[in-house]
């Protein structure tokens, strides 16, 4: 980390990556995932004295938007001051005017730790028996992370993958998983491997509406990939049915995960 001081005297573009950098370093370090050597060290001052500091250098910027020196001025105002917002606000001002915007691979996420109860001892994840979901060549990272993390907060026991679906392991799917591929069971497997003894249905369009389908109380959810939707195997195996979600949109096209998310509340709402 580079001191205020010698951050005043930088000029421009060069000023302004600069200083990205060391709000994404700072972000870091609060968060307890600071790289190591990149810890904040400067025992001159406290860090929520250089955030604010570094923070006055951005606010003089010819180029950051009146709304975002409003946004900042009282960040920085507050008392207690919220340090990591602060960083995370800035350092998304910044690359706003640098012209580079983040993607889901770049934001700073602590690592996710279990719920502890009142005596500190790890709850056991709570979920619906039988509720299943088969992730069928998904291809995107983030987007197998966010079915997992939907999966998880939903209830569902467990996640299937197919063979050629993207690895949950993957570090920019644990990114976006927080924590949830860890502690959610899943398999992989071929939809000839599957359950016999389960009801088997498909997220895919042309099939019930999704306000008037019958849900299984134990079944598994089939849900296809980003540009296929379900493969004609996985329609012939869903033999308990297809649902479909109505949209009125020119496109009519949901991302994977958030039209997963749509059919897990539907599906816990018929289980309560």
């Amino acid at each position: 980390m580079i001191e205020p001081g010698k951050l005043f005297q930088l000029e421009g573009g060069q000023k302004r990556r600069k200083l990205a950098l060391t709000f994404g370093a700072l972000e870091r370090d609060i968060s307890g995932i600071a790289e190591k050597g990149m810890e904040y060290n400067f025992k001159e001052m406290p860090r929520s004295e250089y955030v604010k500091k570094i923070t006055e250098v951005l606010l003089k910027d010819p180029k950051l938007s009146q709304g975002a020196a409003v946004e900042l001025k009282k960040l920085i105002s507050e008392q207690p001051m919220d340090e990591l917002r602060v960083c995370n606000c800035a350092r998304n001002h910044l690359l706003e005017i640098i012209g580079t915007f983040p993607a889901e691979w770049d934001l700073i996420i602590a690592p996710h730790t279990p719920p502890t109860d009142e005596n500190g001892i790890v709850r056991q994840r709570d979920f619906f028996p039988g509720v299943a979901v088969y992730a069928e060549d998904i291809r995107s990272p983030f987007n197998i992370g966010s079915i997992f993390r939907t999966a998880e907060a939903m209830g569902t026991e467990k996640v299937y993958i197919s063979p050629f679906c993207t690895d949950p392991e993957q570090p920019r799917a644990v990114r976006s998983g927080m924590g949830c591929i860890e502690t959610l069971g899943w398999d992989r497997k071929a939809l000839d491997e599957l359950p016999e003894d389960v009801p088997v249905f498909a997220l895919e369009t042309g099939g019930t509406n999704i306000n008037e389908f019958v849900f299984p109380k134990k079944g598994i959810c089939i849900i296809g990939s980003e540009e296929l939707g379900c493969s004609p195997e996985a329609l012939k195996r869903a033999t308990y049915g297809r649902v479909s979600i109505p949209m009125k949109g020119l496109k009519a096209s949901l991302n994977v995960g958030v039209a997963f998310g749509i059919l897990m509340q539907k599906w816990i709402e018929s289980l309560k």
